[in-house]
């Protein structure tokens, strides 16, 4: 998790997330300050579940507004792969950091390997923002967005054997929906996902790619994924191995009493943060906060 010191609006980014929503001139001054406070709630409800939080904080002279969503710049793997993506936007290129990955390869002894350079040629692919794997069955889905394109998925998905199920799927306005991870969330037994909003003509593939994975398959409805964050939520565990599902708790209160029942069916815990201003602001919720650390099975 990255803590933010100049948590903002995104002008570059507000092209492609509609999930942002321009602050008002008046309360510009307390976006860093409420996002700081709900960040280190944040911090703090994952220890009080045990988990091993790996913490970094922005240079106190950021230009990077959106450095709290570090998951769209790298992601680890069991394979023992650490991977950076190239990313859309540019002012976000500079989330990238080398002394976060020095540390991760010395703590854990990942082999690196680095797609940035397809920013030249404006191909991207923003991590598990972007890519939602199924470790399980060995499959990545993908919905293709100016933010994620399928040449590069193909690409790292063969690196790490894994089967690429690309699709596309659509915003509340009709624009394709930037981030995979906003309609979509994979544990190990059961799969949240907006199914309304992929496309109709894709939709027969994904339908086979869920029956195939034998999990539980809990739908949620476009209002849920479009203005309450439903989609972007992450199961973890902690130091004892329990499953622990993160989300907002604007997510969370969408939730029906059935949608609920079955996600505590998955989990130990579910467990619920209070991250308006991010979400609201920076068009990211807890999912995105989250970049996981997988320790190489080999």
């Amino acid at each position: 998790m990255v803590e933010p010191t100049r948590f903002g609006f995104n002008e570059e980014a507000f092209e492609t997330n509609s999930f942002q929503n321009r602050p008002a001139i008046s309360e510009l001054k307390e976006i860093q300050e409420n996002a700081l406070t709900e960040f280190n709630a944040f911090v703090e409800q994952l220890k009080k579940y045990g988990v091993n939080i790996l913490l970094f904080r922005d240079s106190i002279d950021s230009t990077t507004p959106d450095s709290i969503f570090p998951n769209n710049w790298f992601s680890t793997h069991a394979s023992g792969d650490l991977i950076t993506y190239p990313m859309a936007v540019s002012n976000r290129r500079k989330e990238r950091r080398t002394d976060i990955m020095e540390k991760l390869i010395k703590r854990n002894g990942y082999f690196c390997t680095d797609y940035s350079h397809h920013e030249w040629s404006s191909i991207y692919l923003e991590g598990t923002g972007s890519m939602i794997f199924d470790h399980s069955r060995s499959c990545v889905y993908a919905a293709l967005s100016p933010r994620t394109h399928e040449t590069l998925l193909n690409e790292v998905a063969a690196k790490l054997d894994f089967e690429p199920i690309a699709f596309k799927a659509y915003g509340k306005s009709g624009e394709l929906i930037y981030h995979t991870n906003v309609m979509m969330c994979i544990g190990r037994t059961f799969i949240a996902i907006g199914l309304d909003t992929i496309d109709k003509e894709d939709l027969p593939h994904v339908h086979e790619a869920l029956r195939n994975s034998r999990k539980d398959i809990i739908p949620l409805t476009n209002d849920q994924v479009y203005n309450h964050f439903a989609g972007n939520m992450l199961q973890i565990e902690n130091q004892k191995g329990e499953s622990i599902l993160v989300l907002s708790k604007t997510a969370h209160d969408s939730l029906t009493e059935e949608q609920r029942s079955r996600f505590r069916m998955h989990n130990k815990y579910i467990l619920p943060v209070a991250i308006p201003t991010i979400e609201r602001i920076g068009g990211g919720s807890a999912r995105c906060m989250l970049a996981e650390v997988f320790l190489p099975e080999y």
